[in-house]
């Protein structure tokens, strides 16, 4: 087998997992069945170690879209790492993070939900690393120390599930303990590192410096996408108790992001503020209460993600690798097919009408509106869908018509490998919503709002599409740093959240460290504790060397010495 079909023929091999997943969660879907596998790997004497794997129309649904989204996006790779001196590793890497992925899926054990979750962790940091610099290097650190408050969370809730009888949580969720708020409490604080909500929001636009089809993967349906999941699952054990506070964050994180997108000029970080925004909207309908909606919104978002990030990842390659959207421009006259899917993507997302994201936006807008949350709750929202269709113009104006494109001379090439994969996707960012909303929802809510209340979700994509053509038109970036500096920059960073999160936190902990390098290891305790037992022993040495040399003054004066003590 040449080098150039591992990646074709895993593609196959996990399209074809895909389809059958797929078809096996419509009968289970149909037919309102779940299965448990226990499988006993390991017996000794009379102890037992069983791993249990949970097939549901929701694992398996979940589990077909992350397959079909990783095969297209193993195919892209085939000619995206083309050139790529460790292309083999980079495959390998890629197939255990979706290793890592189907296991948590597929886990209602928390033990094996760790195993998966870890294995997410740790191959995250390995990708995001992968172009060996220090920029890389730096935003993996950050990544990985991140999700790795969310792993000790389940460590905890491991140990605090000892309450229970099982650590199988798909038996305990359904029952409210006196105990319980400190596991719901543990299980949202990692659902919130790993799904990188505020205040753990700096991570996920840093991991953007991992190659693009792996961006393509982490912000569609795995890595970000398994904080969700896993609330999804616990949701019964919140819906006891009210939510308000991570509401909150998770609106909060949903209008930052939106805000911040807004003020970036870097391609793969105004997507990956989309994710983000895209996250707190799945986040606080799952804690208003309608936890199959959030996850309707995760495969419609997963979707149209991937297609944005595979054409996103074209017209980087195209530009000599240069992500800045200000060097881009008239993309649409050299690579009309890329250009048509991301138009199409970013559509998507924003919630046109007809297109994949337009069913789960208005359905998750609609049932908000029916919730009993206030005004300050319906704003935010609302503007952060206006947010949504202000940086996808900006971004369409920028990248595909405006500016006179710098980098005159470039290859610009499309070729069938790349292509297949948007082709795929593309069809499902059209027709993916409809289908999986006629399939999850087979009988449909019927919810009566006034004629305003009714136009506002299209009203304010309308807006919001019509102020971010305003501003980038007027250069509004140019305007706003004379007079307001301080306001863009503040709004354009995520609120100082990387900085909190990196050198405000270790700052304090480093200048305490060096204090105590300085007094105990260069100071009092090396020489109390690490130099004088060196110094004893050696003394001691060479006095038992001179006694060992046999010498019969020695031997003389000793005797002496110990006749007048033992006369005394």
């Amino acid at each position: 087998m040449n080098k150039m079909s591992l990646y074709i023929l895993s593609g196959n091999i996990l399209f074809f997992f895909s389809s059958i997943l797929f078809f096996f969660g419509l009968y289970l879907l149909k037919y309102n069945m779940s299965y448990m596998v226990d499988w006993e790997f390991m017996t000794i004497n009379s102890s037992t170690m069983v791993m249990t794997l949970l097939f549901d129309w929701m694992s398996l649904i979940f589990m077909s879209c992350v397959l079909l989204i990783s095969s297209m996006v193993v195919f892209y790779s085939e000619s995206y790492m083309g050139g790529d001196i460790f292309k083999k590793r980079f495959l390998f890497l890629v197939l255990m993070f979706i290793l890592s992925m189907m296991l948590m899926i597929i886990s209602p054990n928390l033990i094996s939900i760790l195993i998966g979750w870890d294995g997410l962790g740790l191959v995250s940091y390995c990708l995001v690393i992968y172009f060996q610099n220090y920029k890389s290097y730096n935003a993996g650190m950050l990544t990985v120390l991140t999700n790795r408050v969310g792993d000790v969370a389940i460590l905890i809730s491991i140990s605090w599930m000892m309450n229970c009888g099982s650590w199988h949580f798909i038996y305990y969720v359904w029952v409210w303990d006196y105990w319980s708020l400190y596991l719901m409490i543990l299980i949202i604080l990692a659902g919130f590192t790993k799904s990188a909500q505020i205040p753990f929001s700096s991570w996920l636009p840093a991991a953007m410096a991992a190659p693009t089809p792996v961006s393509a993967l982490v912000h569609s349906s795995t890595l970000v996408t398994a904080g969700v999941y896993l609330l999804i699952r616990f949701s019964p054990l919140f819906s006891s108790y009210n939510c308000w506070f991570f509401v909150m964050l998770s609106m909060m994180t949903m209008f930052m992001s939106g805000l911040g997108a807004n003020f970036e000029f870097d391609l793969k970080k105004i997507i990956a503020l989309s994710t983000l925004s895209q996250l707190g909207l799945m986040m606080s309908i799952l804690f208003i209460g309608y936890s199959t909606l959030a996850f309707f919104h995760l495969l419609t978002h997963a979707f149209f993600k991937a297609l944005l990030f595979l054409c996103a990842g074209l017209m980087i390659h195209c530009m000599s690798d240069s992500q800045d959207i200000r060097h881009m421009g008239n993309l649409s006259h050299q690579l009309p097919f890329t250009c048509t899917c991301f138009c199409i993507s970013n559509l998507s997302l924003c919630g046109l009408p007809f297109l994949a994201g337009f069913y789960s936006k208005d359905y998750i807008l609609e049932m908000m509106s029916y919730s009993y949350y206030n005004m300050f709750v319906f704003m935010i929202f609302f503007i952060s869908v206006g947010l949504t269709v202000s940086y996808s113009t900006r971004l369409i104006y920028y990248c595909l018509t405006y500016n006179k494109n710098m980098y005159v001379c470039q290859s610009y090439y499309e070729d069938f490998i790349m292509n297949f994969s948007m082709i795929m996707l593309t069809m499902l960012a059209v027709i993916g919503g409809s289908c999986l909303s006629w399939l999850l929802f087979p009988s449909p809510d019927f919810m009566t709002f006034p004629l305003i209340m009714k136009l506002l979700p299209i009203l304010f994509v309308l807006f919001g599409g019509l102020i971010g053509y305003e501003l980038s038109y007027m250069g509004y970036h140019k305007l706003m740093m004379l007079n307001m500096k301080f306001s863009t920059f503040y709004m354009g960073s995520m609120w100082f959240m990387p900085s909190i999160s990196t050198y405000m936190i270790y700052n304090n902990g480093l200048s305490l460290s060096n204090n105590y390098i300085e007094s105990m290891d260069g100071g009092w305790g090396e020489f109390m504790i690490s130099n004088s037992p060196l110094n004893y022993f050696s003394i001691f040495g060479k006095l038992n060397q001179i006694y060992q040399n046999n010498n019969i003054k020695i031997f003389m004066l000793t005797f002496f010495f110990l006749f007048i003590l033992l006369k005394i």
